[in-house]
């Protein structure tokens, strides 16, 4: 037995039909839930799938029987998020897929008991307890067993000589060593029992419906502070009995849980990126070092971020207290410091803030004055002020040329400061130029909430092969539309941020010297534009009868070599093939870093608007700096301006010559009648 298991049962509930909640025998009994906060039960998906095609259409279609205090009461409930849902609601998959989850929204449940969730992975072999409602022995009841987890299967936990037993499914998983829920029962096979874990619920945030999934966390350590205050001088918590676990855990349970319950109570981040950001500033604060983390990772509520600093402690603290809150309370004063004038929240960020302000005063004096500048009587005048800020990073896509099969390998990493390079998701092999949209859609999503720092965008750089040049990346839309309402979805990529094309064979070797010149001429600027491939008199004896003709690569390239510094070559057509390709090439053999395009077919029949629209817009960006903003806002404005329509199918080539990949990129020998810069 646990010291926990008391404080499960409670949270447990029952699930099945809503008119069959009192049934003694458990005729219509589906499985097991638990309360994660009121309103909110965790269950699996194949359970509530019982109730067939009702709950799939968001309909109150889930019976849940619960106790309170000692009545048993019966509330109706509402799957608003599952993963995953079947394609067909009227079937059921077998088996159903992981992470095989559903979260139940449950009016009129306030007093509800509930379960405290882990802020931590388990670790690979450890004592739990299973818990769940079950009739195997013939009258439904409450069945707990406890037992070791021993490892990980692919994605899930796994024990072995304990298992949940039938109609467990969707019941809580306590680690005894943690005394809080790590995961829920998913099923058995053979001598082994299959759970799965709360890491694996990540998913959820970015699921059709993500955002109860963020209000039930946010619930779920407000509640449990509420609890814990209540309880003050009477009764049992999960904090309190957390207290008496003691264990290695580097910040008290009392203080966890007032951190968690204040900090789910102001406004929530915008991104996980500005989450990300405070905890950056953190960690080069106590390691006085601004060096980024080997791994990213990728919060999404304020208490989450503040897991990520638990252990880390100022280099001038003497005092025997918390080892782990000096990182934490730092964060929390930029939290503070960042939301205070926001709209939204629950709590009060004064007494917040008057809260982290008294535990500082143990704390060294580098810490304190850190902490005072931030939220104190010295920084209390930029509580409602704007602070410039910027994207945490920019996201750098990387793909490479076919080494034989014509498969893209390909790398997602975020870009800090134009050099600072960490590594996210990337395949070697590659995949096939058809699926890279499908393919790229998931990663460059990720990188970019990772990169985004509240309402500052980050921007995309796409290192590519000459040949992918003419790729749309800026009409993508990394995220499907919300609802039948949304035809279009979310803006595109282009639309919402700046998105820019480098040369991926040049950054292979020591940039050229005329690289480098043109590249700061752009930067001091103006910029004008010039022909990618021009016009030409032809033969004839006078202008009248004299002809145009394009002029040849040879004439092309001496003209662009000879361009002066801040000249931007532009072409009214694609340059990943035949002509605009070749004069694509001579521009960056002679060192060119900035150029615009339109991708799509050669017909355009406004290029004429083009040149001047991009003349005028060369002069009004004046430097290389200056030039992404105006391009994304003219790809904003093309839904609403018929004559605009030129700009949505305008590229960039925006091309440092200090800026990574670094050397070293395998690539084949130049096609006949490129060059080699």
């Amino acid at each position: 037995m646990s010291a926990f298991d008391a404080l499960v049962r409670p949270a447990l509930v029952r699930i099945g039909a809503p008119d069959g909640g009192y049934d003694p025998h458990g005729g219509q009994f589906w499985g097991t839930g638990f309360f994660i906060a009121p309103g909110w039960v965790l269950t699996c998906a194949h359970v509530v799938a019982e109730g067939g095609g009702e709950v799939w259409r968001k309909k109150p279609a889930v019976g849940i029987t619960w106790q309170d205090g000692k009545r048993t009461r019966q509330s109706i409930g509402t799957v608003v998020l599952a993963l995953p849902r079947p394609e067909d609601p009227g079937a059921r998959p077998e088996p159903w897929g992981f992470p095989d989850v559903a979260l139940v929204r449950v009016p009129g449940t306030l007093k509800a008991s509930c379960v405290r969730l882990a802020e931590r992975p388990p670790a690979r072999t450890t004592e739990v307890g299973l818990h769940g409602w079950s009739r195997e022995t013939g009258e439904l009841g409450i069945r707990q067993v406890h037992g070791r987890l021993t490892g990980v299967d692919a994605r899930a936990l796994v024990t072995e000589g304990v298992l949940p037993v039938e109609g467990c499914s969707g019941g809580p998983v306590v680690d005894d060593l943690q005394g809080a829920v790590i995961g829920f029962n998913k099923g058995r096979w053979s001598d082994q029992g299959a759970l799965v874990p709360l890491a694996a619920l990540r998913c959820l945030h970015d699921a059709p419906g993500g955002r109860f999934w963020a209000e039930a966390l946010r619930d779920h350590d407000r509640h449990h502070l509420d609890h814990y205050l209540q309880s003050l001088d009477y009764g049992s918590d999960w904090t309190r009995a957390q207290q008496q676990l003691g264990g290695p855990h580097p910040l008290s349970p009392q203080l966890r849980t007032r951190l968690r319950g204040q900090l789910s109570a102001l406004p929530a981040p915008i991104n996980a990126g500005e989450i990300m950001d405070l905890v950056d500033r953190v960690r080069a604060w106590i390691r006085n070092s601004t060096t980024p983390d080997a791994f990213e990772d990728d919060p999404r509520t304020w208490s989450e971020g503040a897991a990520l600093l638990y252990g880390l402690r100022a280099p001038d603290r003497t005092d025997p207290g918390d080892p782990g809150l000096d990182a934490v309370l730092l964060y929390a004063a930029h939290v503070v410091r960042r939301v205070s004038g926001r709209p939204g929240g629950v709590g009060d960020v004064t007494a917040f803030r008057d809260w982290i302000i008294d535990l500082a005063a143990d704390a060294g004096p580098y810490l304190r004055r850190e902490i005072d500048d931030l939220i104190g009587s010295n920084g209390s005048a930029a509580l409602a002020g704007a602070r410039e800020r910027r994207a945490r990073a920019d996201v750098l896509l990387e793909i490479d040329t076919p080494r034989w099969d014509r498969r893209y390998p390909w790398r997602v990493k975020l870009l800090r400061d134009g050099h600072m390079v960490t590594p996210l998701k990337g395949d070697d092999r590659g995949v096939e130029r058809a699926r890279l949209k499908e393919t790229l859609r998931g990663p460059l999503a990720e990188a970019l909430r990772l990169g985004d720092n509240g309402p500052h965008l980050a921007s995309v750089e796409a290192v590519l092969p000459r040949e992918l040049f003419d790729e749309p990346l800026d009409t993508w839309r990394l995220e499907p539309p919300e609802g039948p309402d949304e035809e279009q979805g979310p803006l595109t990529l282009g639309q919402r941020r700046i998105v820019v094309i480098r040369d991926a064979r040049r950054h292979g070797k020591e940039p050229s010297a005329e690289w480098r010149e043109r590249w700061e001429a752009g930067e001091r600027g103006p910029l004008r534009a010039t022909p990618l491939r021009a016009e030409v008199p032809g033969a004839g004896s006078d202008a009248h009868t004299a002809r145009v003709r394009r002029e040849t690569l040879e004439e092309t390239r001496e003209r662009l070599r000879r361009a002066e510094g801040g000249t931007v070559p532009v072409y009214c057509g694609p340059v990943g093939s035949g002509d605009g390709l070749m004069a694509m090439n001579a521009a960056l053999a002679a060192g060119h870093p900035l150029a615009l395009w339109r991708t799509g077919a050669h017909d355009h029949t406004d290029c004429a608007a083009f040149h001047v629209e991009a003349d005028w817009l060369l002069a009004d960006a004046r430097t290389a700096h200056g030039l992404g903003e105006p391009i994304r806002s003219l790809r904003a404005l093309v839904p609403e301006r018929a004559d605009l329509a030129w700009a949505e199918t305008i590229a960039v080539l925006y091309d440092p010559p200090d800026r990574p990949p670094a050397a070293g990129r395998l690539e084949p020998p130049p096609l006949l009648g490129e060059e080699d810069p």
